[in-house]
C-alpha cells in the first residue's frame, strides 16, 4: 500500500499545467475574464469602506492577491490587456507599447491597427479595420475556441482592450470606435453581427444624453477635497461635481460618455446581451467572456487617483459588477462559472499633489539629443526619427554611427540624464539579450522585459519617480509601484476564497484559468496559481 500510494503522488505531481482535467473536476461552463483599466493595487483597500457589492463579493469571496504586479517598465492599457490575455510577456507577444514607431513605414502606429483589414461599424462611418495581426503568441480565448470549441466574446470602450483579450479571432469582438459607434473589424467578422444590430436599437450608445453624474453617497463618505490641485475636466466640464452630459448626438456628448461610469453601464448590460444571445455558458462546452471598463482610466487622467471623482466610479463599478454578478448567477449558474479579475496598469498621482514630482516633456528629451549630438555629426541636428512613450528611434543609420563613436553615445545619453525629470536611460544593447530579462538590476530587467528587437527604441527613458511627460493631468506606464501594482482576483468555480500575500502577476490569470479548463497555452511567462485552487 505505501509503495501504491507513493506511485500515485508521483504520478499527481507529473500532471502538466494544461494536462486535460478528465474526471478530476468538471470544467466551469464559463470564463469570465474582467479588466479594470487603470486600476491600482491601493483602491480596493483605501476606498474598501466604500464597496458594497460585486467587488467587495470577489474580494471575500474569492482569492486576492494583494501583491500583484507587472514585472515590466511599459504599463500601458495595450501592454496590460495583451499580458492578460495571453499568460506572456511583452518581450514575448510583442504588443510593447499602445503605439510605436514603424521603421519599415516611418510612422507611429497603434498596436493594433491593421491596413489589411477594414472597419465594421454600427454606425454609418467605416474606414481602416484593428486586429492582433502584431500579436506574436495567441491568447487563452484563442486556445480554448481551438481546443474546447468555446464561444468568445469580449467587448470595451478601446479596441486594444477588447482585442488583448480574444486575440486573433473571436465571436464576437467590439470596442466603442472613435467614430461615436460601436464597431468591430472584418479580422473577426465580415458585416454587422446580427444579434447586436438588434440590441443597439433599443440600448443605443446615446442613451445616457442629458444625465447629470453627481456622488452617488454622501459627500462626507468621499475621501479629501472635491477639487484638489492639478484636477481638470473635459468637454466643458469643471474639476467639481456635478458634471452633466451633453445632448445626444454632441461631440461632447460622447467625450463626457467615456470619462463617466455610465459607459461602464453600457458594457454590463452589453455583456447580459452577449451571454443570452450567445447562450455563452449554457451549453455544452466552456465558453469565454471578456469584458474591460475602461472608465476609470479616462477619469483617473484628468481627476487623479484620489479625486472624488475616481472614488465615485469605483462605487458605482462596485454595483456593476454586482449586477454582472448576479446575471451570472442566473443565467450560468453559482458556482458554475470562473472569474479573472484584473488591471492593465496603476497610475501615478498628479504631480501638483506631489512635492517630489513633476513634468518633463517628450520634446525636451529630443532636443537634448539632437543638440548632443549636432557638435559631432554636424548637419541640420534632425537625428531622431521619433520619441514615442519612453523611447527614442534614431533615423535609419544614426544609432551605428552614433555607436561607432563612444564620446558621441555617451554625450547622447548623457543629455537626457542631465533633465531633471530622467532617472535612466536604457541602450537597446544593454536590453536586447535574453540575460537581460533575468538581470539582478531590477530595472534593467523590467525594461528588458518590455523590450522586443524591431518594435522598441534605440534608447528607452525612464523618468524619475513621481514625474511623467504629460503637460496636464496624470498618467502611467513606469516600473514604479503605483503603475505595476494591481489587484489580480480568482472567484468562482475551481476556486479557493482567501487573501494571498504570496507574489503573483496578471500573467497568471491566463495560465491558471487554462490549467482550471485543461487546455495548453503555447510558451507561457506566468505560473499556476495554486494557492487559489480548490483540492481536486
Amino acid at each position: 500500500m505505501k509503495r501504491v500510494a507513493v506511485a500515485l503522488a508521483l504520478l499527481l505531481t507529473c500532471v502538466p499545467a494544461g494536462a486535460p482535467l478528465g474526471a478530476q473536476a468538471a470544467r466551469p461552463k464559463l470564463v469570465v475574464f474582467i479588466v479594470v483599466d487603470q486600476m491600482r493595487a491601493d483602491y480596493p483597500v483605501r476606498y474598501g469602506g466604500l464597496l458594497q457589492h460585486g467587488l467587495k463579493r470577489l474580494m471575500t469571496g474569492g482569492a486576492w492577491y494583494t501583491k500583484a504586479a507587472y514585472p515590466y517598465l511599459t504599463t500601458v492599457t495595450c501592454v496590460g490587456h495583451s499580458t492578460i490575455g495571453t499568460g506572456s510577456l511583452p518581450y514575448k507577444h510583442g504588443m510593447i507599447a499602445n503605439s510605436w514607431y514603424d521603421r519599415d513605414t516611418a510612422k507611429v502606429v497603434t498596436c493594433n491597427a491593421d491596413p489589411d483589414t477594414t472597419d465594421v461599424s454600427y454606425g454609418a462611418v467605416t474606414g481602416t479595420g484593428d486586429s492582433a495581426k502584431r500579436m506574436m503568441v495567441p491568447t487563452l480565448a484563442e486556445v480554448m475556441g481551438d481546443v474546447l470549441k468555446s464561444r468568445v466574446a469580449t467587448m470595451s470602450m478601446k479596441a486594444r482592450s477588447a482585442i488583448g483579450l480574444a486575440g486573433h479571432k473571436g465571436d464576437f469582438v467590439t470596442w466603442f470606435g472613435d467614430k461615436h459607434a460601436w464597431e468591430t473589424s472584418s479580422a473577426f467578422t465580415p458585416a454587422p453581427v446580427g444579434w447586436f444590430v438588434g440590441y443597439l436599437k433599443g440600448n443605443p450608445a446615446d442613451r445616457d444624453a442629458g444625465k447629470t453624474w453627481e456622488r452617488l453617497l454622501p459627500v462626507a463618505r468621499y475621501k479629501g477635497p472635491d477639487d484638489a490641485p492639478g484636477e481638470r475636466g473635459t468637454s466643458g466640464w469643471t474639476a467639481t461635481f456635478p458634471h452633466r452630459m451633453g445632448p445626444a448626438g454632441d461631440a461632447a456628448y460622447y467625450a463626457h460618455l467615456q470619462q463617466s461610469p455610465y459607459m461602464d453601464e453600457q458594457l454590463e448590460a452589453m455583456a447580459e446581451a452577449a451571454v443570452d444571445q450567445m447562450h455563452l455558458g449554457t451549453e455544452d462546452r466552456t465558453d469565454f467572456l471578456g469584458v474591460s471598463f475602461s472608465s476609470l482610466d479616462s477619469v483617473g487622467h484628468t481627476y487623479g487617483p484620489r479625486s472624488h471623482e475616481i472614488q465615485d466610479m469605483l462605487v458605482r463599478l462596485d454595483i456593476t459588477l454586482g449586477k454582472l454578478l448576479a446575471y451570472l448567477d442566473k443565467k450560468v449558474g453559482a458556482g458554475q462559472y470562473v472569474v479573472a479579475l484584473g488591471a492593465d496598469h496603476g497610475v501615478a498621482g498628479l504631480p501638483e499633489q506631489n512635492p517630489a514630482g513633476g513634468r518633463q516633456p517628450a520634446q525636451t528629451i529630443r532636443a537634448a539629443v539632437e543638440a548632443a549630438m549636432k557638435p559631432v555629426f554636424g548637419g541640420d541636428g534632425a537625428y531622431v526619427a521619433a520619441v514615442s512613450g519612453a523611447d527614442i528611434y534614431f533615423k535609419p543609420g544614426v544609432y551605428e554611427r552614433l555607436k561607432a563613436n563612444p564620446a558621441a553615445h555617451k554625450a547622447a545619453i548623457d543629455a537626457v540624464k542631465a533633465l531633471p525629470g530622467v532617472a535612466r536611460v536604457f541602450t537597446s544593447d544593454e536590453l536586447a539579450p535574453a540575460a537581460a530579462r533575468t538581470s539582478s538590476d531590477p530595472q534593467v530587467r523590467a525594461a528588458a522585459l518590455s523590450y522586443f528587437a524591431g518594435r522598441s527604441g534605440d534608447m528607452t527613458v525612464l523618468v524619475k519617480e513621481h514625474w511623467m511627460m504629460p503637460a496636464t493631468g496624470t498618467t502611467h506606464g513606469t516600473l514604479y509601484e503605483y503603475d505595476r501594482r494591481v489587484p489580480v482576483i480568482l472567484f468562482g468555480a475551481g476556486i479557493k476564497p482567501g487573501v494571498r500575500e504570496e507574489a503573483a502577476t496578471p500573467a497568471d490569470l491566463a495560465v491558471t484559468i487554462a490549467h482550471l479548463v485543461g487546455v495548453p497555452l503555447p510558451s507561457p511567462d506566468g505560473k499556476v496559481l495554486t494557492g487559489a485552487l480548490k483540492p481536486r
